[in-house]
This record gives structure tokens, C-alpha cells and sequence, in this order.
């Protein structure tokens, strides 16, 4: 996925469309899968509700 696509202009501002991982900060983000949200950098995965 390109960088660009991680952004978006809004009102004339820029906006993220993924989370940045707790542990690694600003301009580390997340990866969405069907079943989690985690971090190819450090390895932090957050679960998601199967409800």
C-alpha cells in the first residue's frame, strides 16, 4: 500500500486513515486484517470482537 493512501485531505487538512501502533509511535501504523489490527514493525497486535 502506498503512503498516499494512508492519507486524505479533509476541510484542507490531512488526515489519517490507520491508527499509528501505542508502542512505535507517530508515522508506524497499524495493519488491518480480518481478525486483528497489528504492527509489522514491533509485532503489537490488538484483537478484534468476533461478535
Amino acid at each position: 500500500m502506498a503512503k498516499t493512501d494512508m492519507y486524505e485531505v479533509e476541510d484542507g487538512e490531512v488526515k489519517r486513515k490507520r491508527r499509528n501502533c501505542p508502542k512505535c509511535g507517530e508515522g508506524v501504523f497499524l495493519a488491518e486484517h480480518d481478525d486483528r489490527i497489528s504492527c509489522g514493525k514491533c509485532g503489537y497486535t490488538e484483537f478484534k470482537d468476533k461478535s
